[in-house]
């Protein structure tokens, strides 16, 4: 309320409105910014936390210190679930991270560090930071896991997205907090432009008092006091028809979600909730969002966990779960790629998301597709040399 006093003591010239501090840019209020990555970031983050490494050696699952790092206790610290929603955060939104192999075997996330690329050479990182501490010694690319989003413009186009939308955001919140403001004259009668201190002083409390009545109580009766006179303009100033502010704000804020969702490859009625065409939705988003993402993690972790030579002898990681295919909806699209030899057993159980079993790694012809005049099926139910088995008798 001190306003009123520096008006009041300048008498009231129209210079003195100069000197008046003017609200902030609208534009500032980077939160809707944040709040969109936060979103749609996370939003990957928590999927991409809900899968299962898979340690491979050909078609057998290994169960070894490599599958507990991964899917249990990579460091003392953190779970397997808050460190992957660490990896995939830092790598959307920083577009790189870079994990550390620790001299007790553990797995940590840097959260800071310098890369020293070269064109002949393996690339350095060095300042590497966990936490508060800093590593002395530099890491060279062959000693650490470090994955590229490869959208180095996100930030970029985001921030040029949010000059617009920002401003936007900021005028209407602006207008709507004017609404219903609390606004009023108050006069003085007698003196002009000339106040004496007291004069002043008494002003300045009356104002005060009016603005405590109105702001602390639902119903304010103001009393009248000679020399004075206060006028309410709040009434004065309404809005005339339906106050759609608050909605038009989150329509708002909604666009600039949708806007940044669709950059990272998350269809927007998934982050709202929406279930309308939740089916083709989910497809998308798997297959244009996470499965690269799987690729990338794969590739990487398959290139510093094994030789070349494990690799190709057929030792490898597979991430497992994210996009699963559901048995229940899809158990006669399963029953035909088995019956068929179209895929092995083990191979159906992969694309369900499940563990390879026992005798799994065979092919399987049912009778009704063996070829006119072949007949191998033997025995009812009993499978022959090559896995054949008759249909008509299952």
């Amino acid at each position: 309320m001190g306003i009123f006093a520096d008006a009041f003591k300048r008498n009231i010239e129209l210079r003195d409105a100069l000197d008046l501090d003017l609200a902030d840019d609208p534009a500032s209020r980077s939160y809707l910014k944040r709040i969109a990555l936060e979103t749609c970031i996370n939003f990957i983050a928590r999927t991409f936390s809900q899968s299962e490494f898979w340690v491979k050696d050909k078609n057998k699952l290994l169960k070894n210190k490599i599958y507990y790092k991964l899917n249990v206790k990579p460091n003392t610290d953190s779970s397997a679930t808050d460190f992957w929603h660490k990896v995939i955060y830092k790598l959307v939104y920083d577009n790189e991270v870079l994990i550390i192999k620790t001299d007790s075997d553990d797995l940590v996330v840097a959260d800071d560090f310098y890369r020293e690329e070269y064109a002949l050479y393996e690339d350095l990182f060095k300042d590497v930071v966990i936490k508060d501490y800093q590593f002395k010694r530099s890491f060279k690319m062959s000693e650490v896991i470090y994955m590229n989003y490869n959208n180095d413009k996100l930030q970029k186009f985001v921030n040029s997205l949010f000059s617009d939308y920002g401003e936007l955001f900021g005028r209407m919140m602006d207008t709507q907090l004017r609404k219903n403001q609390i606004r009023g004259l108050l006069r003085v009668e007698n003196g002009g432009g000339e106040i004496s201190e007291k004069q002043m002083s008494r002003l300045q409390k009356f104002a005060n008092k009016i603005y405590d009545k109105f702001k602390n109580n639902n119903v304010a009766i103001v009393p009248e006091v000679s020399g004075f006179q206060y006028e309410d303009l709040t009434k004065s100033d309404g809005s005339k028809g339906t106050d759609n502010g608050a909605e038009n704000i989150q329509k708002v804020k909604k666009l600039f979600i949708d806007d940044v969702a669709k950059i990272i490859g998350i269809p927007p009625n998934l982050i709202h909730g929406d279930v309308s065409d939740l089916a083709n939705a989910m497809e998308a988003y798997i297959d244009f969002c996470i499965n690269p993402l799987i690729s990338k993690i794969e590739d990487e972790l398959n290139s510093k966990l094994f030789t070349e030579n494990e690799f190709l002898k057929g030792k490898r990681i597979e991430v497992a779960g994210i996009n699963k295919v559901d048995p229940i909806k899809n158990a006669e699209k399963v029953d035909k790629l088995i019956s068929s030899s179209a895929a092995k057993q083990n191979e159906v159980r992969e694309m369900l998301g499940l563990e390879p079993v026992e005798g799994g790694d065979r092919f399987i012809l049912t009778k009704n597709y063996e070829k006119e005049g072949e007949n191998t099926s033997k025995g009812g139910e009993k499978n022959d040399n090559e896995g054949r088995i008759d249909e008509s008798k299952r």
